[in-house]
């Protein structure tokens, strides 16, 4: 007798998934932002979140921007999103940056992240890469954690971003890094 298993998967998103990706984005920045931005600042717009998605999805601004989604059943849990790295310092041939990681706050600790960060990898190989980078909140230990436990590792990039536009709302970030072997 076998026992039941999980219905989890890792694909590329499809335009279809607009929704389930925007929705998840907002609800995961209400958290990911709680007691740094007021919860009135950040966005809502699920609507016009959806739209910006489904053009990005549909239409990609370079052939190796990649969007996966984790899923249960058919229900979208995380989301990565996969391109060239865009820092001075990167060379967007060889390098990747996991531009976007968000796995659903109360989906954390199913496994969902493990197979995203998985897929996202294989991903970034598959299209020739050979390193990444991340930019993550200093203040973020669970990703930073996370990542170091896969084999990421801060380097000394850190940049100080300016979310209002005013200097009043400041996020620090780290940058972390992997080498593919």
């Amino acid at each position: 007798m076998s026992s039941p298993t999980a219905d989890v998967s890792v694909r590329i998103a499809w335009a279809d998934d607009a929704a389930a990706i925007a929705a998840l984005q907002l609800r995961a920045w209400q958290d990911l932002y709680a007691g740094i931005v007021p919860a009135e600042a950040l966005p809502t717009d699920v609507e016009g979140a959806t739209e910006i998605w489904r053009a990005s999805l549909s239409s990609p601004r370079d052939a190796r921007n990649r969007v996966l989604v984790a899923l249960e059943r058919n229900r979208v849990c995380g989301f990565a999103v996969t391109s060239p790295a865009t820092d001075p310092d990167c060379d967007p041939g060889t390098d990747a940056e996991l531009m976007e990681f968000t796995v659903d706050p109360t989906e954390r600790g199913k496994g969902h992240g493990s197979r995203l960060l998985q897929a996202a990898v294989d991903t970034m190989v598959a299209d020739r890469f050979t390193r990444s980078v991340l930019w993550a909140m200093s203040g973020d230990d669970a990703l930073r954690g996370f990542l170091t436990e896969a084999g990421w590792a801060a380097d000394t990039a850190h940049r100080e971003l300016d979310l209002d536009g005013e200097g009043t709302t400041l996020v620090k970030q780290v940058r972390l890094h992997t080498q593919f072997s």
